[in-house]
């Protein structure tokens, strides 16, 4: 009888405690706290940007993005109105790990741009940081191509 109460006891003063700490912030990016997935939705490709005109062909750079770990910035370039290379200009290189997680991260953020031509693209599980410094840089470049 005394050890069922113990255990009782013991487990609702650590449910108690659990749910009496605050969350963690949301897996985001330092700064301006409604900045934080405000990039807009691309438009189709090749659709006319504004003004009229078709997106011009070309290697656009994206805005470094500060992450908590670094800075991201991408440059995209545009074949036609569709995305078809991105190059990594900066990623978070601070420390060994920064680099293991940046190595294994943004072959598959490119690779999953490229394959949809676009920054509507899903983080990758472990990096989200780094992830989504890479999706708003990437963002930044098309729109100033107008894509």
């Amino acid at each position: 009888m005394r050890r069922a109460v113990l255990t009782a006891a013991s487990t609702t003063a650590l449910v108690v405690l659990l749910l009496s700490l605050k969350p963690h912030q949301p897996a985001g990016l330092t700064g301006d706290p409604s900045q934080v997935g405000a990039a807009p939705a691309p438009s189709p490709s090749g659709s006319p940007r504004r003004g009229g005109h078709p997106p011009a062909d070309g290697t656009y750079t994206g805005a470094p993005i500060s992450t908590r770990y670094g800075d991201v910035q991408v440059a995209a370039t545009v074949t036609a109105g569709r995305l078809t290379a991105v190059k990594v200009l900066r990623a978070p290189s601070e420390n060994g790990r920064d680099r293991e997680i940046a190595a294994y991260a943004v072959p598959r953020l490119t690779q999953e741009a490229l394959s949809v031509h676009s920054a509507r693209i899903d983080a990758v599980s472990g990096a989200s940081y780094t992830s989504e410094g890479y999706i708003r840089s990437l963002q930044s470049a098309l729109d100033q191509a107008g894509v």
